[in-house]
């Protein structure tokens, strides 16, 4: 394994590790703000994607940029169905007649 390899890996779990210090400390009432917050930024993922998916410089690139258009998509849009399902438990429940 070259230098740089072990450097990204080092990194990564790193990374890994203050990530899931840093969300068990946060409150459960700032997680819905926190995930939309997320959701946009995943979005720039989508951006990403369809710029791979068009350089067209191979076929496999191609592919490989499809696949990466639709996985961003489904981050993207689940992650806002979840943010809104979790918005549904903070309103009022309206009293049936």
């Amino acid at each position: 394994m070259t230098e740089a390899l072990i450097a990204a890996l080092f990194v990564f779990v790193l990374a890994s590790f203050i990530g899931f210090e840093v969300i068990n400390k946060i409150p459960p009432t700032l997680h819905t703000p926190l995930m939309s917050g997320s959701n946009a930024i995943s979005g720039i993922a989508v951006i990403g994607a369809i710029v791979a998916a068009g350089e067209r410089n191979t076929n496999l690139s191609v592919i490989l940029g499809l696949i990466a258009v639709i996985l961003a998509t489904v981050n993207v849009v689940g992650g806002f169905l979840v943010t809104d399902r979790m918005l549904q438990m903070f309103k009022k429940k309206e009293m049936k007649a």
